[in-house]
């Protein structure tokens, strides 16, 4: 017997262009999976696969930002997965987006390894140590048996050649990232996510391609919130479906 779908609240985004069911208590999607979309720069007709996709949030906000893109994901929890296709149904975008049960460390055969053009993934930000204290979001937002090297080694099995790899995660753990990254990728852009301005980022979006031998550079990024709080007109234009320049680096960028 599947797993029962759990109580569900419907919420709104890119300006109500996207509805998505989401469980009430556990993890609830609020901007990351919207930032992660919208820094993907994928054409309509490429392939894209997330790591762990959860309800869906990421998934058919790229969809809807690109129509024509597929989008494949990887969810452990089935009812999530279940859920995210449900979702992509209630969006009219089931053949563009399709989640499947899996573990990253054992991924279902149908999987194909090396045959997509973008690969994107918020993976849990916090390590085994840190859990929240909420048990439900657990899953969500704590690694598990698989630590952050193993989501970079699985991104960079699905991505073809060349292809991108797109992640979201906590800035303190920007050194960790670069560490996996290097000598495996290239072109590695930094793009921090300010809160306010003034304010140390807590989030980065980090984007590197398979096998390049480009440069690191760092972004100048976005500020998310005025200082009374509102969103900035940039951060609002992204959150309403525009797409987040993460390509666009000051000259002084290199490092």
């Amino acid at each position: 017997m599947p797993d029962a779908l759990p109580a569900c609240t419907e919420d709104l985004f890119l300006g109500g262009s996207v509805r998505l069911r989401q469980p009430v208590s556990g993890y609830r999607a609020a901007i990351d999976p919207v930032m992660l979309a919208a820094a993907v720069d994928a054409r309509p007709d490429q392939r894209v696969f997330e790591a762990g996709a959860g309800h869906g949030t990421a998934a058919l906000c790229l969809a809807r930002r690109v129509p024509g893109c597929r989008v494949a994901g990887i969810e452990l929890q089935p009812a999530l997965a279940r859920l995210a296709n449900d979702n992509a149904r209630l969006n009219g975008l089931a053949a563009q987006v399709d989640v499947m049960v899996g573990d990253l460390g054992r991924p279902p055969p149908r999987v194909a390894a090396g045959g997509f053009d973008h690969v994107m993934a918020n993976p849990p930000h916090l390590d085994a140590a840190r859990p929240p204290p909420d048990g439900a979001k657990a899953s969500s937002r704590v690694e598990g048996n698989l630590g952050l090297g193993d989501w970079i080694d699985f991104m960079l099995r699905m991505a073809k050649p060349g292809g991108a790899l797109t992640l979201l995660h906590r800035a303190d753990r920007l050194d960790e990232i670069l560490h996996l990254l290097r000598r495996r990728t290239g072109g590695i852009v930094v793009f921090p996510l300010w809160p306010k301005r003034g304010r140390a980022a807590k989030r980065v979006v980090v984007r590197a391609r398979k096998g390049s031998r480009s440069p690191t550079v760092v972004a100048a990024g976005l500020v998310v919130h005025e200082d009374e709080g509102g969103f900035t007109p940039e951060a609002d234009a992204v959150l309403r479906g525009g797409a987040l320049s993460v390509a666009c680096i000051p000259p002084r960028g290199v490092i």
